[in-house]
């Protein structure tokens, strides 16, 4: 672990519960400093609030395994966070990203990998039911906690130095500043219209059938509650809509398949928010404290792209598309979404340093730039005067960041595959920096089986390869930095962050900050983005929505919530 040397390297673990807001309940603290092998044994619950007792200073680094936990539990004990964190949990899903394990991600599996011992399975989920059953605690259960948790500490003094050579510490302390966001952004949570809510929970099985009544009109694809493949098939013939469809010939009727093809048919969006709301949406996991906010793990750096990967069925902006429009601000304050314009492209043309492609992101609006360039359409062309050629070179921009084929592309923008393959070769001889620069990119991921990001998030290449993934990771995971580094300046500048969703996020302010907050988060992201970038900037939108109004994705759920609402109205 080259780079910053510390005076005091601290292991810590807590032990917490569940408040009824969702947050945290700190039980006990153990933590060992590493050199001097000092213990601390601290019982927390139903005492006292005490100081934070370790050094948390830029001299002392404090380590943990997850530890946005530990975070939420020094932020609901009003404790400070440290100003080094190293995150053991991040690292060991850095050096292992893109290998197949045999074991999971948890302390366990790292344990186990690393050949060292650990407690059984067994014994870990008996003691974290007894935290989360909550106190009063008899003495013998309190030692047994704090026994259990000194378990967890050790294992953190064994497993750094099995680690800490392939630690780039420079790199990893940016991930801890993430973890730390991450933990405030889970404590502020997401304002949600409570009383609505309870009214959607409590109809929710009245509703459906007239909800399909209401959507069905314009589709005629459903006999009582059943989706009917044949009428699907229908009125996709009557409507000339080319779907996509399995090996075996059959429609592709996967969700992911439909909110693709929403995207190119808005028509369809009220469509697949029923199926997904009728078969998925569960309204009693949705995740809610007491206090009227939504609130779950985040899960950070789970995917491949180290891209944030929180429940769906939990998170409000990952269920239903027209459920984000319980998302309402409480009195007196507004909330923003404010996110990156055209952020993968963005990505793609600073990172090859195509100044063809730099220039079309300049443009504002590199879709119809693109066209331009490539001859479809004049050089006088507006959004306006050309929009069906600009949508046909919008999907070949999004195909390409997707890593599509022209079959894939084909069936999006329903065009002959050789009309596709046009659209790409046209791609790639007006952007030929970025494709120079983007088949490297695989070539060497196929001849040293790695990738990493500016901030050395890395893949492993192994087991079965797509070619077109690799070429998409480094605009993925380079968003994903982005994201976390704008979370970290924004959370550290104060702002309330109520969510990070993909390529924008969810701030709240009391209505006299709101344009101000709006305006230095604005900020933050552009300079997020020229950290990430080399200074090549992007640009921000911002939707901004005051009490009494509500968040409203008016494209792809607003017509849906309206028929929803309509609906409650006159039946319940």
């Amino acid at each position: 672990m080259e780079g910053k040397q510390f005076q005091q390297i601290w292991c810590v673990d807590f032990e917490f519960g569940q408040s009824s807001n969702l947050t945290p309940e700190a039980r006990c603290m153990v933590a060992r400093e590493y050199y001097s092998g000092q213990l601390q044994r601290l019982w927390l619950d139903g005492v006292a609030k005490l100081a934070c007792p370790l050094p948390i200073g830029e001299n002392s680094l404090y380590v943990a395994y997850y530890d946005s936990a530990e975070m939420g539990c020094h932020l609901a004990l009003g404790w400070d966070l440290p100003h080094s964190l190293l995150d053991l949990f991040c690292e060991f899903r850095c050096q292992t990203n893109g290998l197949k394990l045999p074991v999971k991600n948890n302390l366990l599996g790292a344990l186990s990998l690393h050949g060292l011992e650990h407690i059984s399975l067994t014994e870990k989920e008996e003691m974290r039911e007894l935290a989360l059953r909550g106190g009063p605690y008899s003495s013998a259960e309190q030692v047994a906690l704090l026994d259990y948790c000194q378990t967890d500490v050790d294992a953190l003094v064994a497993l750094l130095p099995e680690m800490v050579n392939k630690i780039s510490i420079d790199h990893a302390l940016i991930r801890g500043r993430y973890m730390k966001a991450v933990a405030r952004i889970e404590y502020v949570g997401i304002p949600v219209d409570m009383p609505l809510l309870e009214r959607l929970r409590a109809n929710w099985e009245y509703l459906q059938d007239d909800l399909i009544t209401s959507v069905d009109e314009d589709f005629g694809v459903y006999e009582g509650r059943t989706f009917k493949i044949d009428l699907f098939a229908r009125y996709l013939n009557l409507h000339q809509i080319a779907w996509p469809r399995l090996p075996s010939g059959n429609l592709d009727l996967q969700d992911k398949t439909f909110r693709m093809m929403a995207k190119g048919y808005p028509q369809l969006s009220p469509l697949r928010e029923l199926r997904h709301s009728l078969g998925k949406m569960r309204l009693n996991e949705f995740k809610v404290g007491a206090d009227g906010r939504n609130r779950t793990l985040l899960s950070p750096f789970q995917s491949k792209t180290g891209r944030n990967q929180p429940s769906n069925s939990k998170f409000i902006f990952g269920s239903s598309v027209w459920l984000r429009g319980l998302i309402k601000p409480p009195a007196g304050w507004g909330v923003a979404y404010v996110d990156w314009s055209q952020q993968e492209f963005g990505i793609a043309a600073a990172l090859s340093k195509d100044q063809a492609m730099k220039q079309a992101y300049a443009s504002g609006d590199p879709y119809l730039e693109f066209a331009k360039i490539a001859g479809g359409v004049p050089t006088d062309a507006t959004k306006r005067s050309h929009p069906e050629q600009r949508a046909l070179f919008k999907a070949t921009v999004l195909a390409v960041q997707y890593g599509m084929g022209r079959e894939s592309l084909g069936d999006r923008i329903q065009q002959p595959v050789i009309v596709a393959k046009d659209l790409l070769r046209k791609h790639r001889e007006a952007f030929r920096i970025f494709w120079r620069w983007s088949d490297g990119n695989v070539d060497y991921a196929l001849l040293h089986n790695n990738l990493w990001t500016v901030f050395g998030w890395n893949l492993q290449v192994s087991g079965q390869i797509n070619p077109r993934s690799l070429a998409n990771f480094l605009m993925q995971a380079n968003g994903a930095e982005m994201l976390r580094i704008a979370c970290i300046l924004m959370t550290e500048a104060g702002i309330r962050v109520c969510a990070p969703v993909h390529d924008a996020v969810l701030i709240e302010a009391p209505l006299e900050e709101l344009d101000e907050r709006v305006r230095q988060s604005q900020e933050l992201m552009s300079e997020a983005s020229r950290q990430v970038l080399g200074d090549f900037e992007l640009t921000t939108d911002a939707e901004i929505y005051h009490y009494p109004d509500r968040y409203r994705d008016e494209e792809r759920g607003g017509p849906f919530w309206d028929k929803v609402m309509s609906l409650l109205e006159e039946k319940c």
